[in-house]
């Protein structure tokens, strides 16, 4: 890293998508508070996720990313923790056995709580006010009084944050993540949706080859991996306000290191190389992502590798595409091409939500099923023309049965949309279109490998 970075040299760059806050001086205090609170997350956590994402980057593993479009101090419950991380796991079992390699568990948890919006400001009814950023920024009932953003609601994010982790580290690492349980809540899945038939084969493989090895008496009480499991957490590094104050020094290799997560991404409306953002991240050592939408052409996407990673360290890098169903094999291959020529190491992961968000009949936001899905094999099959490797896959998802994102098994109508609409910014799958596309990668990933062939999935 350049000996001309510090923690607070963001600062003096150009910024966007930071709040006006009414008052420095509580900002600072804020900031000095959270300083000297504790780290959420440890560096020696952050670089053995280096190290997996170095194995994807090879294609030795499977990233599998995921979790909450923004999350809410309204909704957080330990019960909502838990149904978004079973669901994880459930997804990342079917993708272990159709991609053959390990997948990496990453969330979209404890600490995404700042949303990029399209305007500073929105009206309603003739009444402007500023735009709702997420909870850690400013409250989402259209009133002057909870649009003001207020930084003490960085401590309440810090506070939720911990306690999720908490839990993740609990489940993760006490028997919840039992593989013989996660596939009997498989086997469920399977026996109960409209097009279980579809997958019950793959599910009763996955049921043999764990009976196969009980057999052989590889168990969870004597083989620690069956029954716990490696969770990391990420968010997108928008606040840096907040990113600053969690940033410490490890000990143990003079870097430093974010400690509001494991894995931080910059999107596509913060990705100058120039600017506040990309300086930052370029100073600490956690794996970064970067989103890579329609607008990003080859060149600027190499020059922000290169000021994000300069030593083209593996495991750094991933490159979460974003471009939408039908867009994919007009923008990826240039990419592609550009980034392998140089011989720069990175993970390609596909963000398939982003780019397929539409307006219902109705009046809400959406996104089709089908289109997600058409972008994730559109994503796989352009790595394929290419001869490079697709490692991995980016969803907003919950554990919950809402109703958001159109189609799926269980057919979510436009009609149905308005039954359990619950979030508070961009439509997320439901638990079961969560799973139902994980099935649906795992037969891509077979077909990958030779052994299978992949479905006609919107049929």
């Amino acid at each position: 890293m350049s000996n001309q970075w510090t923690p607070e040299s963001w600062r003096s760059k150009p910024v966007r998508q930071l709040p006006t806050y009414p008052d420095g001086t509580a900002v600072k205090s804020v900031e000095e508070e959270l300083s000297i609170f504790p780290p959420l997350v440890f560096a020696g956590e952050a670089r053995m996720l280096k190290k997996k994402l170095a194995d994807v980057s090879e294609g030795r593993g499977f990233l599998l990313q995921g979790g909450d479009c923004a999350e809410s101090f309204a909704e957080f419950h330990p019960n909502n923790i838990r149904d978004t991380f079973k669901v994880l796991l459930q997804m990342a079992v079917v993708l272990t056995y159709g991609g053959n390699r390990p997948v990496v568990k990453v969330g979209r948890l404890a600490g995404q709580f700042a949303k990029p919006r399209s305007g500073d400001t929105e009206t309603i009814d003739g009444v402007e006010l500023p735009s709702y950023r997420g909870d850690i920024i400013n409250g989402f009932d259209f009133t002057e009084e909870a649009r003001v953003p207020d930084p003490k609601r960085m401590l309440k994010a810090y506070s939720q944050a911990a306690s999720t982790l908490n839990l993740l580290r609990a489940f993760s690492q006490g028997g919840y993540a039992d593989l013989h349980q996660v596939q009997q809540w498989n086997m469920g899945f399977v026996a109960s949706r409209p097009q279980g038939e579809r997958y019950k084969e793959m599910a009763i493989r996955i049921q043999d080859a764990l009976a196969f090895m009980e057999s052989c008496g590889v168990t969870a009480e004597n083989t620690p991996q069956m029954g716990k499991t490696d969770f990391f957490t990420s968010h997108e590094a928008l606040l840096l306000q907040y990113e600053q104050s969690m940033t410490r020094v490890d000990s143990t290799s003079g870097e430093y290191y974010d400690t509001s997560a494991h894995m931080l991404w910059i999107g596509d409306r913060t990705r100058d190389p120039d600017e506040a953002h990309v300086e930052f991240l370029r100073g600490v050592a956690n794996p970064i992502g970067v989103k890579a939408g329609p607008s990003q052409d080859p060149d600027t996407l190499l020059r922000l590798i290169d000021t994000l990673n300069p030593t083209n360290e593996a495991g750094r890098m991933t490159i979460i595409c974003r471009f939408g169903a039908g867009e994919v094999d007009k923008h990826l291959p240039a990419l592609i091409r550009r980034v392998e020529s140089e011989g720069r190491k990175v993970v390609w992961s596909c963000d398939p939500m982003h780019g397929n968000t539409i307006k219902s009949s109705t009046g809400y936001k959406t996104r089709p099923f089908d289109r997600i899905l058409s972008e994730v094999r559109e994503f796989f099959d352009v790595h394929a023309a290419e001869g490079t490797y697709a490692g991995g896959v980016h969803f907003e998802m919950t554990g919950q049965d809402v109703t958001e994102c159109l189609g799926g098994a269980f057919e979510v109508t436009e009609e149905r949309l308005s039954d359990r609409y619950h979030t508070a910014c961009d439509p997320r799958l439901n638990a079961n279109q969560a799973l139902e596309l994980a099935f649906l990668i795992a037969e891509m990933l077979k077909s990958e490998r030779g052994d299978g062939k992949i479905a006609a999935a919107a049929s």
